[in-house]
């Protein structure tokens, strides 16, 4: 049996933020016979499934439609918002809901781009550890105040064929020497793509000699000095990667076609499932297993956040709360459907709830939570931009 990962444990709601509502019956009145525009990532077909099962559900519930606006990147949501904003549109914008993290997150907020706070106006935020400084309250570092809602939970895993790797490495320096033994059986996707920029992030905090620095936006100085073991680092793996690091998947789907192709032995994913989940639908060999660095490995939540000029912030606010009923993330939670690991607080939970996620399906390829280890901070969303840029500059011919 696998039980959810699952933060830690909460204080108040009272934490999340001032309340902007009325009562929660006149929001769901309000919201009756609106259309709410979720602008999020379309690249994965689990989410996007679980995104149209969600549309149906609240439709049936609340009479609230979800038209499901694809994203490639987060960023083309925040330029529409910030594009509406300098036309003087402060009323019915085009972005109603939207799945944003870090640096996103961050630029809207100083920008004044956000609706809320609002997460504390959410019945359904009763689940949550809302305590300061907890996960479902800090996004990248930064608190989130209430003007996100946490919807799921994520965590950086590697996985391998166990066919074809007896012993996989455990750590970053430990990866190095195993690529080197085994060129070309080890690749990761495209630094411009998230997941390609996520293995650049995990990599940085196992060798960074001093993780403070990382918490704070970076400097000329400090991005200097953490940064140096990574590209020292990076240098004597790029030789070992598929292709001699001359080229890379453009996404994570495409590593995983190359892992069950046998083109090469490992590909990696922000969510602990994922693998079990492909397994299940016949999309990797039943071989392969997930895992975390010895060390632990990167985690955070994925939030929902509302746009400051929302033409139906009120149908957003009813999606925001369904995706945190207990029962719908026991259901995200099922490698079946999306194996998403929940943010629920499991001390908040009465027994039928519980008993919901202790029923969920196990699977080899699901590793358990102390298999994962430790979660390690996000950095500032700074680091990333600039590791990205410093990457391309080096790596880029």
């Amino acid at each position: 049996m696998r039980l959810p990962i699952f933060v830690a444990l909460g204080l108040t709601l009272g934490l999340a933020g001032p309340s902007l509502a009325g009562s929660w019956e006149d929001t769901v009145a309000a919201a009756r016979g609106q259309t709410v525009y979720w602008n999020a990532w379309g690249g994965d077909e689990r989410t996007n499934d679980f995104i149209a099962w969600a549309g149906n559900e609240v439709e049936g519930r609340y009479g609230v439609t979800i038209n499901h606006v694809k994203l490639s990147d987060t960023a083309e949501a925040v330029t529409r918002v910030i594009a509406e904003k300098a036309a003087g549109r402060t009323e019915g914008g085009t972005v109603d809901l939207v799945w944003i993290n870090g640096g996103n997150f961050l630029s809207m907020k100083e920008q004044g781009l956000l609706h809320g706070p609002f997460l504390a106006d959410l019945p359904n935020a009763r689940y949550l550890d809302l305590s300061e400084g907890s996960a479902a309250v800090t996004d990248f570092t930064i608190p989130t105040e209430g003007y996100e809602s946490p919807w799921r939970l994520a965590r950086f895993v590697l996985t391998y064929d166990s066919a074809r790797v007896e012993v996989p490495p455990t750590s970053m320096k430990e990866l190095l020497a195993w690529a080197q033994a085994h060129p070309g059986r080890f690749t990761h996707p495209a630094v411009s793509n998230f997941m390609g920029s996520t293995f650049l992030k995990q990599a940085l905090i196992e060798l960074a000699p001093d993780t403070s620095l990382l918490k704070a936006e970076p400097t000329d100085e400090t991005f200097s000095a953490a940064t140096e073991p990574l590209w020292a680092w990076y240098d004597a793996l790029r030789p070992a990667l598929w292709r001699g690091g001359r080229a890379f998947p453009e996404s994570e789907s495409v590593q995983n076609r190359m892992l069950n192709d046998g083109e090469v032995d490992f590909t990696m994913a922000f969510d602990p499932a994922a693998a079990a989940a492909a397994v299940e639908r016949g999309l990797l060999p039943e071989t392969v297993r997930s895992y975390a660095p010895k060390g632990g490995s990167i985690g955070n939540i994925s939030f929902v956040a509302i746009p400051f000029n929302a033409a139906h912030k009120e149908g957003a606010m009813i999606v925001a709360n369904f995706l945190l009923d207990p029962a719908v993330q026991a259901r995200a939670q099922d490698i079946r459907v999306l194996g998403s690991y929940s943010v629920l607080d499991p001390e908040k939970l009465g027994e039928t709830e519980a008993n919901a996620f202790a029923a969920l399906p196990a699977s080899p390829a699901l590793p358990s939570n102390a298999e994962l280890g430790p979660v390690l901070n996000e950095p500032h969303p700074g680091w990333m931009t600039r590791i990205t840029a410093e990457w391309a500059r080096r790596y880029t011919e």
